[in-house]
């Protein structure tokens, strides 16, 4: 990850404010690593804490993914919107929001006595977290100026992002086991206050640009609308059905929401996300292999959880534990597809990384209430983390190459199209687990520990259904790229 975001101001504009100090840079490097390790890892944590919130505030099966999807949808939803935050009002101050505001709501979340107020606090910290991250590409874009240095820089972001999965599932378990799962929450608390802390003392303020162009937040408003009201579609599909007016009235609104969102910003000066960002053969094949990667990856992340904890019987720190060989595929995958980034066809990487994520999620469609980890879950866990490096390098790296004044918004979109499948991953198979696991119930009565195999059913079902879905989107990711012409005799 060590080229991806070389230009990026906050939404592709050039920063010309100076830089802190040589002997600073580093620390200020240190202090925004240090709340981006928090925002990243904030989701795996609530992955293995997830089970205990659902029994002890009582959130019925859709809620229970809204805890991780609202903060997804709030988090890449936003994050195209964070960046132009941070060009209007200033790159230290969206910081220093951006962290107290996540503080604030994980207090909240961490004081829940209910579904509305964990949910509000898990919304709230998506909001923030976007307005946080933006800034923190821009500081290291534009401060670190040299190859080797910005080469470090962003090898340092990369590894914070890399180990942030392992971070947060380890740290998960523990403090749900020995502390209680409100920690999982407050923990962010006093993170928070040490990277703000740095930041104060080593990140120098920008100014304002009053005269820079203006916020699509009309823009902002109709995606993210648009996107919550699809997943409620395919949430509800779990409860009330896929005929259910419910189902169909959100499937339809999100639909409509996000046509006028991509309408408007074929219209506007200022668009949020250019189209030609998009429409571009290899920047939109990238967009699309890691939005479809992680709809397979988070799902089947939350499937596991669910799997280890109330089937297995793993506790929380043993089910965190479980995960780290995940954190272990994704350096190594990640080390081999830098071997390759610059002299391979970018179709040659991504269609393989989405192969290997689907194989994993088919092993899924093996498991039974007893499976053993070694020879069943180990498997899954490593070809999940291998596929998500090698989609996720190559997609970044292309994602800025000659983007020119695009070059920020197309690399923030790609960890806003991360995030989006990630709330429609969850919610979509989901609900096509949880019918399965109905259906299940419903039809073999009397049967020896139902509830177990009928939530495995579940499982089963979702995790081929996800590894077809994989298996076609990287045919599809492979035509619509194309031939590099770089590499065509």
């Amino acid at each position: 990850m060590t080229d991806i975001r070389t230009q990026m101001g906050p939404v592709g504009t050039a920063a010309t404010t100076p830089a802190p100090a040589a002997d600073r840079r580093w620390w200020a490097l240190a202090a925004v690593a240090v709340g981006q390790l928090m925002i990243a890892a904030d989701a795996t944590i609530m992955n293995i804490a997830l089970p205990t919130v659902q029994q002890e505030l009582g959130l019925t099966g859709s809620q229970r993914q809204w805890v991780i999807t609202i903060f997804a949808l709030g988090y890449g939803g936003l994050l195209l919107l964070g960046g132009r935050l941070s060009d209007l009002i200033g790159r230290k101050r969206c910081l220093l929001i951006g962290l107290s505001g996540f503080a604030v709501a994980s207090i909240l979340g961490g004081m829940a006595t209910g579904p509305a107020m964990i949910l509000t606090s898990r919304a709230l910290q998506g909001v923030f977290g976007a307005l946080f991250t933006p800034s923190v590409l821009a500081l290291i874009g534009t401060t670190f100026t040299t190859p080797d240095e910005r080469g470090k820089a962003f090898g340092i972001y990369g590894t914070v992002m890399g180990s942030s999965s392992g971070v947060g599932l380890v740290l998960g378990g523990l403090l749900t086991d020995y502390a209680g799962w409100r920690w999982s929450l407050f923990v962010s608390v006093p993170i928070a206050a040490a990277a703000a802390f740095g930041v104060v003392a080593t990140v120098r303020a920008t100014p304002r640009h009053h005269a820079g162009p203006r916020v699509d937040v009309t823009g902002a408003i109709l995606a993210t609308a648009g996107l919550m009201a699809l997943v409620f579609g395919f949430s509800q599909a779990e409860s009330d059905g896929w005929t259910a007016g419910s189902t169909l009235t959100g499937l339809a609104a999100g639909l409509i929401l996000l046509t006028l969102f991509a309408w408007s910003q074929n219209r506007t000066a200022h668009a949020l996300l250019p189209l030609r960002v998009v429409l571009h053969r290899r920047r939109g094949g990238a967009y699309l292999a890691v939005l479809c990667m992680a709809v397979g990856n988070f799902a089947g992340f939350f499937f596991l959880t669910f799997y280890l904890q109330n089937v297995l019987g793993y506790s929380p720190l043993k089910a965190g534990l479980a995960f780290l060989p995940y954190t272990a595929a994704i350096v190594l995958g990640v080390r081999l597809a830098r071997r390759f980034v610059t002299s391979a066809p970018v179709r040659l990487l991504l269609s393989p990384g989405l192969v290997a994520t689907a194989g994993g999620l088919a092993l899924l469609g093996l498991l039974g209430p007893d499976s053993g980890y070694v020879t069943h879950l180990l498997p899954v866990v490593i070809l999940l983390g291998l596929g998500n490096a090698w989609v996720l390098v190559p997609a970044n790296s292309t994602a800025t190459l000659d983007a020119g004044p695009d070059a920020g918004v197309a690399g923030a979109t790609v960890m806003t199209s991360m995030q989006i499948g990630s709330s429609l991953g969850i919610a979509l198979l989901g609900s096509l687990a949880g019918s399965a696991a109905t259906g299940y119930l419903q039809t073999h009565p009397g049967t020896a520990d139902l509830t177990a195999r009928a939530t495995v059913h579940g499982y089963n079902l979702a995790g081929l259904a996800a590894a077809g879905f994989l298996c076609l989107a990287a045919v599809a990711v492979f035509l619509i790229i194309g031939p590099d012409k770089k590499h065509t005799p």
